[in-house]
């Protein structure tokens, strides 16, 4: 037992002796952690104190490099600043001394003008002297010339500006004749170049004259149904119509006669309409002529228009395009007014392309020209003044309206496009196969226009040019002064007008020469 305690009391002792020392362990690890943590403290701030010296260095020496950046930069703006300030004082320098220079040389250029105006106003002083001298010599020199010649001065200049002034007369006329000259060779060479060059490029055809339409019928009974009872169909269509029936021995045909080209194709329309129909008494025949009339007018409106857009030509009213559909059975001389205002058209647009100017409005204006033509027999007056009404009436511009009005000389021309429509006019009409009439008629009227032309006093020639459109006339010298000229040709025109039929206008030119002959032996 006793064993037994002390086993257990060794086993106590031991765990007591494990115990404290378990314990004296465990407090010498907590002490030497603690002392591991100062150490790694002190390391940490040690290391710390080293950054943050390392740091101050650092930013002590960036602040030194950056004062001494800043301090050069000041030492090098100094000196640019210092040099600029010197070499300042240096052109001020030079620019006093130029400014002492040019003052020295203004001061010595002052001293010699003040030597030349000394001089100037002695020698001033010896040209008044010398001008009194020359004065008074002149002056015993006009009394001695005045008292040889017997003129006085003021005579003797009234001569010699008299004479001097005839001289230049007659330079200045001999001057101004030779650029006249000049300039209507030039003038009349570019024309005929422009004339000439539309006509080459254009050429039209020509239709013959006639006053006649000839309507065939199928047997010669007909013949009896258009006269009707007591000839009444007759009267009823050549009321309606306004032209003639010519019914006679003519086999297989029946004649239908007017001067009126769209009258007479309305009848010729209306009596094939009627011969077809089979039915002719009064009622009919106006019902039918009234039909054909209108479907004419629409057939004419539709001509003009192909015609105008066929020039190119739009934004033209309806009615006009109706007058110049109706100019399509309008002839002057065979030769046919829509096919005549067409190729007038063409004509004004390559003279006026040749020339610069505006050949829309020439086209327009030529394709208008003639429109008063289908109103000559409604209204009082030459076509030209009622084509321009009509124009001016539709809202043509006007520049048209004076192209129309003028192309025959009623007024005066506006614009060069009125002038090229007037030359067209002329070209048109009198170029070879454009207008026709009877040889007979033809060589008489020309006779007669010149027989007019030689009645008169101090005519020794006369021709007819033109087809009849211009006379020229040669008169005597010795009989007729350049004064008479103006009233030989106004009294010329006036018997022409008052004895003589003829389309459009007649120009008189009467031309007296003078001719000087002289010999050298």
């Amino acid at each position: 037992m006793m064993t037994a305690i002390m086993i257990a009391g060794g086993v106590i002792a031991g765990v007591l002796a494990g115990g404290w020392a378990g314990v004296f362990w465990a407090n010498s690890s907590a002490k030497g952690k603690v002392r591991e943590s100062r150490r790694l403290a002190g390391e940490v701030l040690e290391e710390a104190a080293r950054l943050k010296d390392a740091r101050l260095k650092e930013a002590e020496l960036e602040a030194r490099e950056t004062a001494f950046k800043i301090r050069v930069a000041a030492e090098e703006e100094a000196q640019l600043k210092k040099q600029e300030y010197t070499r300042r004082d240096q052109e001020y320098s030079i620019r006093e001394t130029e400014i002492g220079q040019e003052r020295h040389r203004l001061e010595q250029i002052r001293r010699d003008l003040d030597r030349q105006m000394e001089d100037i106003k002695s020698r001033e002083k010896q040209l008044d002297i010398r001008e009194r001298e020359v004065s008074q010599a002149l002056a015993q020199q006009h009394q001695k010339m005045e008292e040889i010649s017997g003129l006085s001065l003021e005579s003797a200049r009234e001569r010699l500006m008299k004479e001097a002034e005839e001289l230049i007369r007659s330079d200045a006329a001999k001057v101004a004749q030779k650029v006249e000259r000049e300039f209507r060779e030039n003038a009349v060479r570019k024309a005929r170049e422009v004339m000439t060059l539309a006509i080459q490029r254009y050429a039209n055809d020509h239709v013959a004259e006639t006053s006649i339409s000839v309507v065939p019928i199928q047997s010669e009974d007909v013949k009896g149904r258009i006269i009707g009872r007591e000839g009444r169909n007759i009267r009823a269509f050549q009321q309606a119509t306004g032209v003639d029936l010519i019914i006679d021995d003519t086999p297989d045909a029946i004649i239908v006669s007017g001067f009126d080209p769209h009258r007479r194709e309305v009848a010729r329309l209306a009596l094939e309409k009627l011969l077809q129909d089979g039915r002719v008494h009064p009622a009919r025949i106006e019902e039918v002529v009234e039909k054909i009339r209108r479907e004419l007018d629409q057939t004419l409106l539709e001509e003009a228009e192909k015609v105008a857009f066929e020039l190119g030509i739009s934004d033209i009213h309806p009615e006009i395009l109706k007058l110049v559909g109706r100019l399509k059975f309008r002839t002057s001389y065979g030769q046919n007014n829509l096919l005549h205002a067409r190729e007038v058209a063409y004509l004004c647009s390559m003279m006026a392309s040749e020339l610069g100017l505006n050949p829309k409005l020439a086209k327009r204006a030529g394709f208008l020209h003639d429109i008063g033509k289908s109103l000559t027999h409604e209204g009082e007056g030459s076509h030209p003044l009622l084509g321009a009404d009509a124009a001016k009436k539709y809202g043509e511009s006007p520049e048209v309206v004076n192209a129309i009005q003028s192309h025959h000389g009623d007024v005066e021309p506006i614009c060069l496009e009125s002038i090229l429509v007037a030359a067209s006019d002329a070209i048109s009409a009198a170029r070879p196969g454009a207008r026709r009439e009877s040889m007979d008629a033809y060589i008489k009227r020309l006779e007669k226009l010149e027989g007019i032309a030689n009645s008169f006093k101090g005519v020794e020639k006369s021709y007819a040019i033109q087809a009849g459109r211009e006379i020229r006339i040669i008169v005597r010298q010795d009989e007729v002064s350049d004064e008479d000229l103006l009233v030989v040709s106004r009294e010329i025109a006036k018997k022409i007008e008052a004895e003589l039929k003829y389309p459009g206008q007649i120009k008189v030119t009467v031309i007296r020469e003078n001719r000087i002959v002289e010999y050298a032996r």
